[in-house]
């Protein structure tokens, strides 16, 4: 790992990631959590202040970047809720089966380097009857807006570690096992770009 991944890296995406047209979807989609929580890919722990302490027991967030987990355990200290900082890829989940009662993702299937294996977890982990909520951004409709997507695509990864600006994010999430039953696409309010396009909603996993 060099220096920027190390230093630079981790700031760059804790920055972007924190934009107010992003936090505005985090305030959408974070509420929603209930019961035990999988946060899968926790960053620098941006979606703690949006949980609510009224509907949510208990957090697990993963996150295997050392930079990005040093940040986090600074927010983990003023949660409302208590939180599990799990310093592993969602590839390798170790938690039981059927043990949580919802999984939360935002912003962060962009940059799992196996995203499928890191759902099929994630599955795993869900009790039956839970949900999986997400909020991603990923490839767009617009043929314009997309070959822009797959030409900036290669230097994006090196900029925003390793994050796709081009993943079919309802269909990785279909591939998985679940089945989305909530889903709302369009591009962030007043933001048209390559990284713009949000896919955002809520999916079972069929018993």
């Amino acid at each position: 790992m060099g220096f920027y991944a190390r230093h630079i890296m981790p700031t760059v995406v804790a920055c972007g990631c924190s934009l107010p047209a992003i936090a505005e979807q985090r305030r959408r989609v974070v509420p929603r959590a209930e019961g035990v929580v999988l946060e899968l890919g926790m960053g620098s722990g941006l979606n703690l202040p949006f949980y609510d302490p009224a509907r949510v027991s208990r957090i697990y967030g993963l996150e295997p970047d050392p930079a990005l987990l040093a940040k986090a355990r600074r927010r983990v200290a003023g949660a409302s809720v208590p939180v599990e900082v799990l310093p592993e890829p969602a590839e390798a989940l170790s938690l039981p089966d059927h043990s949580v009662d919802t999984v939360l993702v935002t912003f962060t299937l962009c940059t799992i380097p196996d995203v499928l294996a890191a759902l099929q977890g994630a599955r795993r982990a869900l009790k039956r009857g839970g949900r999986l909520l997400f909020c991603e951004h990923g490839r767009a409709p617009d043929p314009g807006v997309r070959r822009w997507q797959e030409r900036a695509e290669p230097v994006w990864k090196r900029v925003f570690g390793g994050c796709h600006l081009t993943r079919d994010i309802p269909g990785l999430i279909g591939a998985a096992g679940f089945a989305v039953d909530e889903l709302d696409a369009g591009y962030m309010k007043d933001v048209r770009s390559i990284a713009s396009y949000l896919y955002c909603g809520a999916a079972v996993a069929p018993a």
